[in-house]
């Protein structure tokens, strides 16, 4: 299955976001907690050269927590600050504008040097669709000041929204990147729901999801469903379906529905907190 999904309006806002970055003193990258590499635009670290960078870990609440910790490490070892959040429920919020002062603390001593006060931090918020950052504007700012959806690319143009007299932030598109050059990359994405479910084959996104699940969190899908676990995803979904009443005439098991329905239980957090990368390991399916 090979995933790209890169529709015309990405490449306007990539453009847009060239434009701008002259103007932001800081770059907050919100990214998935569950898939925080794959999440990552690798296109914002050429267009943030230079600037402050502050990665938010957002979703941490359905992202499994030793590996959200690692991840953290390993971003804060890159020379990012970093803060898990839920900008859903306003979780770790109450931190980000203390982060964001300390990250920009030489431009406002440079403002203070040449007598220039309180002069608003300029904080563009970027991330991928669908990785919260509405919501996080929304919970920052305590109303809301952004369409907020729950499916990719909802917001479409930029939105300059005024926080407070110290800070101001840039919305800005969520974008992906032209090509996925590791398909895995792009198969987690689409499993978590970044992607538009209607290009994707939901079937085989499950069985690499049930792959994954039995090698990184065996024994869940078992008691999930009330299943054997097996070496074959294609056994796993027909159990699945067979468990769950998923049958077709004749009593087939309807394999397409059990699989919409491991990736639902999945985004829904009823297979718990599961992570699809850990930071430490390479070969994650």
């Amino acid at each position: 299955m090979n995933i790209q999904w890169y529709p015309g309006h990405m490449t306007k806002a990539r453009r847009m976001m060239q434009e701008d970055i002259k103007l932001i003193d800081i770059v907050i990258e919100l990214v998935d907690a569950r898939l925080p590499l794959a999440s990552k635009n690798p296109d914002i670290d050429d267009l943030a050269k230079g600037k402050a960078r502050l990665i938010l870990l957002n979703k941490s609440d359905m992202a499994d927590p030793k590996y959200t910790k690692l991840w953290e490490g390993y971003f804060k070892a890159k020379g990012f600050f970093v803060l898990q959040i839920n900008a859903r429920t306003g979780a770790g919020m109450k931190a980000v504008t203390g982060v964001v002062n300390e990250a920009c603390k030489e431009k406002i001593e440079r403002d203070r040097k040449r007598g220039i006060k309180n002069r608003p931090i300029r904080a563009m918020i970027v991330g991928i669709p669908n990785v919260g950052k509405s919501t996080f504007i929304n919970s920052y700012a305590g109303k809301a000041c952004t369409k907020t959806g729950n499916k990719p690319g909802v917001t479409k143009g930029k939105q300059w929204i005024k926080l407070n007299k110290n800070v101001e932030l840039l919305d800005t598109p969520g974008i992906l990147w032209p090509k996925f050059e590791d398909q895995a990359v792009g198969q987690k994405l689409a499993i978590s729901g970044s992607i538009k479910d209607d290009i994707l084959n939901i079937t085989e996104l499950a069985m690499k999801l049930a792959d994954y699940m039995k090698k990184n969190y065996p024994g869940t899908m078992a008691s999930r469903y009330g299943i054997e676990e097996s070496d074959d995803s294609v056994k796993v979904l027909a159990d699945i379906a067979i468990a769950k009443c998923c049958l077709m005439k004749g009593g087939e098991p309807n394999i397409d529905k059990a699989a919409s329905m491991l990736i639902d239980d999945f985004r829904s957090l009823r297979l718990g907190k599961v992570t699809l990368e850990q930071p430490l390991r390479s070969e994650e399916e």
